[in-house]
């Protein structure tokens, strides 16, 4: 490696986990090296309850065979739902996005898992096949420049397709089923891959660091079907007006709800506090019941400088969202107020107020109209997902993605119009600007016999109750101290001051549309029962969790409005062999090894779908999949493996059940890994490229089973 490269921040440090110290510095500001931002002494949960490639190269893999490289082909498969033409695009037709399915979850899971491995490429099953459907740098708006690696500028990244792709959501848009619109997050960039002889943060040119900027936000692209298979293409004909970027250089969106037009969002260029420019660090999503995308602005605050300069009442809240206020220029920053004073908070303190939203953007929409929705509260949101009640009403569930951070709920006070009528869609479009925030409190009932190893206590189960804990509805606060605009702008101190319970990093947080129960990815926390640190409870019972676990809540009486709930812990994630894990009690020799799940998502016979992000087991990261019903429950098997160094980001199954898109993040992300010398050369044979992959069965039957 050359000294050039060696000049790259913080690559020599410790990292934990399996993620790379270069992924660990541009993903997330090197966030795990920090302090833990939840200091708060709200009760521990024990102490709560003790006091009360082509495609044609594509390889599979049997299940203990050795990889082989496959064979092309194609079948005819099931088409998705219908929804308007072009022409007149009110919206979605509901029935495409949420037709009708099975009322279980027990079908078993057909295909053969392909074993753990560490190849640079895309591994599927047999039987199944895959296509690159669109990489970092392909056009996205007609007429789009070609990518040019050697060329780049922030007016070319405005209309290609952005870096590091994470949620992946298609919706329908033609009738018959012949093309649909590709919604992707763009969540980080990492400079080291993307500009040739990178050396520093400091020596990027003002053109580059604006380019950087471009490649983050959002991707709204037409896709169309390949032939009556489950392969999907980026359109290439007619006039496409939906292809869209939504960057963080220039896009506008504007707040909802009651904090919208605070004095907390206000700033020099707004001072009425109702827009804001640019949405940042964009990771999970959902798709809503009226055809909008949510997205998650997660880890925010590595973009911002000069928190050493703000009042000091305001330095503990920059400090309880991980953003210095002991420096200027921490040692991660990338200095983007070098271009833009805004990124500087010395200057402009409220700005970083402006991020860490729940982000909605209505793909059919010519005009834009992306909003970023204040009554969801803020903090470091890995995504959204909701649910109609069954009294009508809109649920959103939403995890805090930190160490010891917390679960949340939004229930909306208006309810949910079952119709594509321009008038309901209209009326759907504001159900997330007001309603009640909750933050989740979880007891248990063994607590005294969790020793931080993993060992079931003597029930059988990590289960317990919880109460949802009321934060804020519309302008009226419920936690002593804090106005409701304030509940919604600092709702990690909001959250403290309650007494939620301290999590191991809520990622991924989603509803069975099928069964309504809820899904919880903790991803891992090498931290938890590490020195000072709260020790392991029966919500999160391993010390040191370097692999985590999947939490399943069971609203009371089936209300997704209700305030208490039941949960439990049906995968605890790791190495089967492993005395520690545990798959819903099924036969771990016969279940494939998972570490860090990261995004959840349901198949048409209601099977959780679990990607996984920095797999501490060796093996590259991947998709896999568990009947979550029935005797096949925790029956978990792996799908499918990204190439080396990558993340894998989405999932999303259409909802004929013909396709699932992946999104491969951050490919050849590995120290010392350079543009000129990288670590993958995923998709093409060159260098690294983040793109999105869909994949389907060859005989057009159903993915998975």
């Amino acid at each position: 490696m050359s000294d050039r490269r060696r000049l790259l921040p913080l690559l020599g440090q410790a990292v934990h986990g399996s993620r790379s110290a270069m992924t660990c510095l541009y993903r997330c500001g090197n966030a795990c090296d920090h302090p833990v931002p939840n200091e708060s002494d709200n009760p521990y949960f024990t102490d709560v309850v003790n006091s009360g490639m082509s495609r044609r190269g594509v390889v599979r893999a049997s299940a203990v065979g050795a990889l082989v490289l496959g064979v092309g082909g194609a079948a005819g498969g099931a088409l998705l739902g219908a929804s308007p033409a072009a022409a007149t695009p009110p919206g979605p037709d509901l029935a495409a996005l949420t037709p009708s399915r099975p009322k279980s979850g027990n079908g078993a899971l057909t295909f053969k898992p392909i074993p753990p491995n560490r190849l640079d490429t895309f591994v599927v099953p047999n039987g199944y096949d895959h296509s690159v459907v669109i990489r970092w740098g392909d056009p996205v708006v007609p007429g789009a420049p070609a990518f040019d690696v050697n060329d780049q500028t922030a007016a070319k990244q405005s209309v290609q397709f952005g870096y590091n792709n994470d949620f992946v959501a298609i919706l329908p848009l033609h009738q018959h089923n012949k093309h649909a619109l590709l919604v992707v997050n763009h969540e980080y960039t990492n400079e080291n891959l993307m500009f040739p002889g990178f050396t520093t943060f400091d020596a990027m040119t003002l053109e580059q660091i604006r380019v950087a900027i471009a490649a983050h936000g959002m991707t709204v692209i037409e896709l169309a079907r390949v032939e009556q298979t489950g392969e999907w293409e980026v359109a290439t004909k007619g006039k496409r007006p939906y292809n869209r970027r939504l960057t963080a250089l220039e896009t506008p969106f504007a707040f909802t709800g009651p904090a919208a037009g605070s004095d907390l969002l206000k700033t020099a260029a707004d001072p009425k506090g109702r827009t804001a420019i640019g949405t940042l660090n964009n990771c999970a999503g959902g798709v809503t019941p009226w055809g909008t995308v949510l997205s998650g602005e997660e880890n925010f605050n590595q973009y911002f400088v000069g928190g050493d300069g703000v009042a000091d009442e305001v330095k503990p809240k920059l400090a309880r969202y991980g953003i210095s206020t002991t420096a200027r220029y921490p040692s991660d920053s990338r200095k983007w107020d070098r271009v833009d004073e805004r990124f500087d908070l010395t200057r402009h303190p409220n700005e970083a107020n402006r991020f860490g939203w729940i982000v909605e953007v209505d793909p059919y929409d010519l005009k834009g109209g992306q909003r970023k929705h204040t009554a969801l509260g803020r903090f470091k949101h890995e995504g959204a997902n909701v649910i109609v009640a069954k009294n009508g009403h809109v649920v959103a569930y939403m995890g805090d993605d930190e160490r010891f951070d917390y679960l949340y709920k939004f229930v909306s006070d208006k309810k949910f119009i079952d119709d594509n009528s321009t008038v309901a869609r209209k009326h759907n479009l504001t159900l997330l600007e007001s309603g009640t925030l909750y933050v989740a409190k979880l007891d248990s009932t063994s607590a005294d016999e969790i020793d931080g190893s993993g060992t079931l206590p003597s029930d059988g189960a990590f289960n317990g109750t919880g109460t949802w804990i009321k934060l804020v509805r519309g302008n009226t606060s419920y936690v002593p101290g804090m106005t409701a605009a304030e509940v919604l702008t600092f709702t990690r101190l909001a959250g403290d001051a309650v007494g939620a319970t301290k999590m191991d990093r809520p990622e991924d947080v989603e509803p069975s549309l099928l069964t309504g129960k809820i899904y919880v990815a903790l991803t891992n926390n090498t931290n938890r029962g590490v020195g000072s640190n709260p020790k392991a409870d029966e919500a999160n019972p391993r010390n040191a969790n370097r692999h985590g676990h999947i939490v399943e809540m069971v609203e009371d009486r089936g209300d997704n409005t209700s305030e208490t709930f039941t949960w439990s812990i049906p995968i605890v994630c790791g190495d089967p062999a492993d005395p520690s894990t545990y798959f819903a009690g099924y036969d771990k020799s016969k279940v494939s090894p998972i570490s860090c799940p990261d995004n959840v998502a349901f198949d048409g016979a209601g099977n959780l779908w679990i990607s996984t992000d920095g797999n501490a087991l060796g093996s590259n990261d991947g998709l896999f999949a568990t009947a979550i019903e029935g005797p096949e429950r925790g029956h978990l098997k792996q799908f499918l493996t990204v190439p080396l160094g990558a993340e894998t980001c989405g999932p999303f199954i259409t909802t004929d059940n013909q396709s699932v898109f992946v999104a491969v993040q951050h490919p050849g992300e590995i120290s010392g890994a350079s543009l000129e010398e990288p670590a993958s050369n995923w998709p093409d044979g060159d260098f690294a490229k983040p793109g999105v992959v869909v994949t389907w069965r060859l005989d057009g039957g159903p993915i998975g089973s």
